[in-house]
């Protein structure tokens, strides 16, 4: 039987701050030894205990470093191959009655707020498809009264409706505020695909001290709504925290105890982690901030977490710069966004040179032609696959998938057979040759025959004009 749900969520007390703690302080100055023998247990990609990840995120010599990433690559690499899944954000609200800290949306931000009307939403996306994008997040601020649940859901039809000659919005994973059983059940029958919600801080006196006065600012109704979404039918998630509120390693360790519970009560845990970082954004000074990691601490901070959580996708936003971005794709960052916008109608505007209010700065601001070259030139397939979702390969069926190796066979192949569609939609005749020679070297990987043949096939079909091709 569930535990949370609408009413009953005061009760939530699955993130234990003081075992935390007590984690912490009794793996300090951990041996090599010790961390010799976490590393060989991780090689069987079956995750973690908290003690044993606890030890990881207070390695600090460079040797044992070394033996992080290195595992974490290989990791990574016998998981998810050599593909990275492409999306973009879509902000179409940035009404919002909450007051946090860090946000450039606060309330106590004075600028004209807006949301999108059907036509804009429309415009936006036609833009977005122009670009390739085939997956979106969606975003918006919270706003009972000018961004409701119904709002939501109008934009999910549009999205999925305004189909452009070369493109379509195949999947929208939904970013927007906690909220009831019935509204995730409205959101499921609207086809989202993941549904977003990062906890911010799991440290409790530090997410009340981040949100002050704001609908936002219940602790256990936001660190519930995984709950209730699963309740609801809703059986990918995906969580995340805001790294520079609290301690890092306080951040991971709940993050893993919030995994947990879910696998618990619900059978199946986190289907993607973000790991954003705290930027700069109007209204906040990042002085303020006395829990910031440096480049350094971030790279292990996500190699652990691909040592922790083997079978779950990490997402890097456009907030990381295309240095970091592209060094954090070999220790654990399977998903990326690319030609971001972090405006409300921020794409129509930036073509027509007018000023977006933006949630936060970005840091990558290449266009997703740029992004896909320099994945390839990488050696990285840029997926913009979907396949998944519209199969029912979610939830529970996705992990179990995952970990029997079989999804390999149809990642792969989908990856090459929407960059092969990129590439004709969107590619000039020198991208296509580069395309093409890449594709050839990857076709040359595969070692199952049947897949083998299955994409040589699809790519055929592709050049006579078929399109959406999967498996």
């Amino acid at each position: 039987m569930a535990k949370y749900g609408d009413n009953n969520y005061k009760e939530a007390n699955f993130i234990n701050h003081a075992l935390i703690e007590e984690i912490l302080m009794k793996t300090q100055n951990a041996s090599d030894a010790e961390i010799n023998a976490i590393i060989e247990k991780a090689k069987h990609k079956r995750g973690l205990e908290l003690d044993e990840i606890a030890v990881l995120l207070q390695a600090n010599t460079e040797a044992q470093l070394a033996k992080i990433y290195k595992i974490a690559s290989e990791i990574k690499n016998a998981i998810y191959g050599n593909r990275v899944v492409l999306f973009a954000p879509l902000y179409v609200s940035n009404y919002c009655v909450n007051n946090c800290v860090y946000c450039g949306y606060k309330r106590e931000n004075e600028f004209p707020r807006r949301k999108l009307s059907e036509e804009e939403i429309r415009q936006e996306v036609r833009i977005l498809e122009s670009m390739g994008h085939k997956r979106l997040a969606l975003e918006a601020g919270e706003d009972p009264v000018n961004c409701t649940i119904d709002y939501i859901l109008d934009t999910l039809r549009i999205i999925y409706d305004e189909a452009s000659e070369k493109s379509n919005i195949r999947r929208v994973n939904v970013n927007i505020a906690s909220t009831t059983i019935e509204n995730y059940k409205k959101l499921k029958d609207a086809d989202i695909g993941t549904y977003i919600l990062f906890q911010e801080t799991y440290h409790k006196p530090t997410y009340l001290e981040m949100h002050p006065k704001s609908l936002k600012g219940n602790y256990e109704y936001h660190l519930t709504a995984f709950d209730r979404a699963m309740q609801a039918g809703v059986d990918d998630v995906g969580a995340g925290v805001l790294f520079g509120l609290a301690d890092h390693r306080f951040e991971v360790l709940s993050l893993m105890l919030h995994n947990q519970h879910l696998e618990q009560q619900y059978g199946v845990g986190f289907h993607t982690i973000s790991v954003p970082r705290i930027k700069k954004a109007e209204g906040m000074d990042l002085v303020d901030f006395k829990h910031i990691i440096d480049d350094e601490t971030f790279k292990k901070v996500v190699a652990i977490l691909r040592i922790a959580v083997p079978y779950t996708g990490l997402i890097l936003s456009t907030r990381e710069s295309k240095e970091i971005r592209k060094e954090l794709l070999h220790y654990g960052v399977s998903q990326i966004s690319a030609g971001s916008c972090t405006g409300v109608g921020g794409y129509k505007e930036n073509e027509t040179g007018a000023k977006e209010v933006a949630q936060f700065k970005v840091s990558d601001e290449r266009s997703p032609m740029e992004v896909i070259k320099g994945l390839i030139e990488d050696g990285f397939i840029p997926s913009y696959c979907t396949s998944c979702y519209r199969m029912g390969r979610t939830g529970d069926r996705f992990m179990a998938l995952a970990k029997s190796g079989q999804i390999q066979h149809v990642c792969q192949p989908n990856a090459l057979m929407t960059l092969k569609e990129y590439a004709l939609d969107f590619g000039d005749e020198g991208f296509n040759k580069q395309v093409d020679g890449f594709i050839e070297t990857q076709i040359a990987k595969i070692q199952d025959q049947k897949t083998k043949e299955r994409v040589i096939s699809g790519i055929v079909d592709l050049n006579n004009g078929a399109r959406d091709i999967f498996l």
